[in-house]
C-alpha cells in the first residue's frame, strides 16, 4: 500500500526510530526511580532527547522542553495554564479540535480571527482586528491539518509581543518540516507530536513550556516526592507518571533523523512532491483541489474532493487500490466551517520525507481512474 497520510502520522519511519524502541525496552527502566544503571541510562537517554529537542527548536533553556503524550496533551496544559474558566481566546480558523474541546470545556469566549484559506495577509489583519480586545491568550496553528496552508506564527507572535498578549502555537504539522524557532516566536507554548514529522512512535510528544506552565496531571515526578504539590519548577511539573521511555528513545532517534537530513531539505522534497500532486489533481475532470494558486504558503497537506461522491466514498475506492488516505473532517471541523466543506469534508493526501514522485503519480492514475469511473 502506498502510504499518503502522513499528518495523521508518519507510517514510515528511520530504521534508527524501531532500533531505539527495542534498545530501550531491553536497557532502560525509569528515569528518577533509582540510582541503577538501568534507571540512570533512561535518566541520560530522556536528556538526551530535550537536548535534541532544544537544539533543533532554538529553546535557550533545555529544561524547558518537556514530554508529553502527543500534541493534544500538550495543548491541554498549555491552554489550562493560560485561559482561566470563562476567560478569552483568539484562535484562527483552522484549529483542531484539540484546541477547540479545552476552551469550549472551559467556557470561553473564543473570537476566530478568520481569514480564507491561503491567503497569508489577510490572517495577518484578521488576528491584529481580533486581538485588540486583549484576551487571555492567542492561539495558532502553525499549518492546517486539513489544507495545508502555512499560517503567519512569527507575524502573530509580534502583534502579541507588541500587546503583552500569551502565545501558544500548535506545530503539530510543521514541526520536522518548517521552521519551528522557539526563540524567535517568543511563544509561552510550542505544542507538538512526536509521531508525524519528528518520527517518533505514537504516543510521545514535546511541550516547550514557559515559566507560565502549570500542571495539569498530578503525581510522582522522582523529584521533591515529600511535598504534596507538584514540583515547583520545569519540567518536572508537567511530567507526573512514569515515562514512556520507549517511545521516548525512539523519538530522540527521530530527531537525530530530522536534525541530519535537515528540515530544509525535508520541507523542499515535500513541497515538490505536493506541487506535483496538485498540478495532476487540477488536471482531472470533476477533481476540485483545495491548494494555493502559486504554492505560496502550501506544505505537503492537500485536500481534494470528487464531484460525483463524497470524501468517505472515494477514500473508500482509493483504499481498495492499494492507497492510504484520510476522509472526513479530520478532527477540525472549523478548518472546514471556514473554507465551506464542513457537509461533506475532504479526501486529504499528505506526504513525508519517504514518499516519492513515483507513488504521487501512481496516485493520480488511481484518481483519474476513479473519476472517470464516477462520470
Amino acid at each position: 500500500m502506498i502510504y499518503l497520510d502522513a499528518a495523521a502520522t508518519s507510517f514510515q519511519k528511520p530504521a534508527s526510530v524501531e532500533k531505539a524502541v527495542l534498545q530501550a525496552l531491553r536497557s532502560y527502566s525509569s528515569p528518577g526511580r533509582g540510582g541503577h544503571k538501568y534507571a540512570m541510562a533512561a535518566a541520560e537517554k530522556l536528556y538526551e532527547l530535550r537536548e535534541r529537542a532544544a537544539r533543533l527548536f532554538n529553546v535557550a533553556d533545555v529544561e524547558r522542553v518537556a514530554v508529553t503524550f502527543n500534541a493534544t496533551h500538550g495543548l491541554n496544559i498549555a491552554i489550562r495554564s493560560l485561559v482561566p474558566p470563562g476567560g478569552s481566546a483568539v484562535i484562527s480558523g483552522y484549529e483542531h479540535n484539540s484546541v477547540l474541546r479545552p476552551l469550549h470545556a472551559l467556557g470561553a469566549d473564543i473570537t476566530v480571527a478568520d481569514c480564507p484559506v491561503f491567503d497569508y495577509g489577510a490572517a495577518i489583519r484578521a488576528f491584529d482586528h481580533a486581538t485588540a480586545s486583549r484576551p487571555d491568550a492567542v492561539i495558532i496553528n502553525h499549518v492546517s491539518n486539513v489544507f495545508g496552508f502555512e499560517l503567519p506564527v512569527y507575524e502573530v507572535a509580534e502583534l502579541c509581543r507588541d500587546r503583552g498578549i500569551p502565545l501558544i502555537v500548535d506545530a503539530s504539522q510543521s514541526a520536522g518540516v518548517l521552521d519551528v524557532d522557539a526563540g524567535r516566536l517568543g511563544a509561552d507554548f510550542i505544542a507538538m507530536p512526536g509521531h508525524k514529522g519528528l518520527y517518533g512512535p505514537q504516543g510521545t510528544g514535546l511541550l516547550i513550556a514557559s515559566d507560565k506552565a502549570r500542571p495539569l496531571l498530578y503525581g510522582g515526578s522522582g523529584s521533591d516526592s515529600k511535598s504534596p504539590d507538584m514540583p515547583p519548577y520545569l519540567p518536572d511539573m508537567l511530567e507526573a507518571g512514569t515515562h514512556n521511555m520507549p517511545g521516548i528513545a525512539g523519538l530522540c532517534a527521530g530527531l537525530a533523523f530530522v536534525e541530519k537530513t535537515g528540515t530544509g531539505k525535508i520541507a523542499a522534497h515535500e513541497k515538490l512532491l505536493a506541487a506535483s500532486l496538485i498540478r495532476g489533481l487540477r488536471s482531472i475532470r470533476g477533481v476540485r483541489v483545495f491548494a494555493a494558486p502559486d504554492m505560496e504558503h502550501q506544505t505537503g497537506v492537500v485536500s481534494f474532493e470528487l464531484d460525483a461522491m463524497g470524501s468517505e466514498e472515494a477514500a473508500g475506492k482509493l483504499a481498495d487500490l492499494g492507497f492510504a488516505l484520510r476522509a472526513g473532517l479530520h478532527c477540525a471541523p472549523l478548518a472546514h466551517r471556514t473554507v465551506g466543506t464542513l457537509d461533506r469534508g475532504t479526501v486529504r493526501a499528505s506526504v513525508s520525507a519517504f514518499n516519492t514522485e513515483r507513488e504521487i503519480a501512481a496516485f493520480l492514475d488511481a484518481v483519474e481512474l476513479i473519476a472517470r469511473g464516477a462520470r
